[in-house]
């Protein structure tokens, strides 16, 4: 029989960037948790005022830079002492029940390397983060029913079990934002290691509502940057540098015949995001061919 995993089996890591609106909806789940970190990755807002004032029981660790979203987590896993750690987005509403939930998740499929929530969108229908990888096979169907192995899964809200991660790895830090989850479940899917789809438990995942900076144009933009960025270091770790480079040409074709109607019928936030996606794929990742370097502790 499985040893019963409690809170105290637990450690919450949560990385925060211009998030102090999101840290209020943490508190009813998170206050009284014996293991909670919070990274803030150089916010310009106040959310490491209101981390102190909300959440005095985490430990908060200040970057003086933007790491990036895997590295920032990389920081709080490497001071996880306890047998799992929980990633969590600042823009996900977790509760009592969905916390009690993932435990009873641990305790029930002990081996897995990553167990993982269903998403709910704001609107209140299912949200399908998860899949096969696209290096095997094209998932198709509807969600998940019951729990099940798959190949990937968001990375919003992950469940890891440090013991078999350690092994594996944590986040390769050549992808500064997007694509690491990817990177990281394809790496346990390659290692024949176990992803578990829980989804009977449910936590409302507010897409793209973690970051509410100064200037909401430059956010936009800095996403499509990113997302190509990442697109192009992923697609050269796994397929080739051959494969990569048709990509990013054909991408940016199609990212430049798009851009004519959104000059014609301008949206500032679709705009700077294609924006950041053209710049980002006709700029060279300067580390794009030394992708794989996962820290494990």
């Amino acid at each position: 029989m499985n040893p019963i995993v409690s809170v105290g089996d637990l450690t919450v890591v949560t990385v925060a960037f211009n998030s102090s609106h999101c840290i209020p909806a943490l508190v009813n789940c998170l206050f009284d948790l014996p293991h909670v970190i919070v990274v803030d990755n150089a916010s310009e807002d106040a959310t490491s005022l209101a981390i102190t004032a909300l959440l005095p029981n985490a430990t908060l660790l200040r970057n003086d830079r933007n790491l990036g979203f895997g590295a920032a987590n990389n920081r709080a896993l490497a001071s996880v002492t306890t047998r799992y750690a929980l990633l969590l987005n600042p823009d996900c509403l977790p509760t009592p029940e969905f916390l009690d939930g993932m435990l009873q998740a641990a305790e029930n499929f002990s081996d897995a390397a990553i167990i993982a929530p269903h998403l709910i969108r704001r609107d209140g229908t299912p949200e399908v983060s998860y899949r096969w990888p696209a290096t095997h096979w094209e998932s198709k169907g509807p969600k998940a029913e019951g729990p099940c192995c798959v190949g990937f899964v968001c990375g919003a809200v992950m469940l890891l079990n440090m013991e078999v991660m350690k092994k594996i790895g944590f986040f390769d830090e050549t992808f500064f934002l997007y694509y690491e989850d990817e990177d990281l479940c394809q790496r346990v899917f390659l290692q024949g290691m176990q992803i578990v789809l829980v989804p009977e438990v449910e936590i409302t995942h507010l897409s793209r509502g973690s970051v509410k900076g100064p200037n909401p144009l430059k956010s936009e933009f800095i996403r499509g940057y990113h997302h190509a960025q990442s697109k192009l270091v992923f697609e050269r770790k796994y397929f080739g540098a051959a494969h990569a480079w048709r990509l990013r040409w054909i991408t940016l074709l199609l990212a430049l015949l798009t851009l004519v109607p959104r000059l014609l019928l301008p949206q500032p936030r679709y705009l700077a995001r294609l924006t950041g996606r053209i710049v980002g794929l006709c700029r060279p990742h300067p580390d794009a061919g030394r992708a794989g370097r996962p820290l494990a502790r």
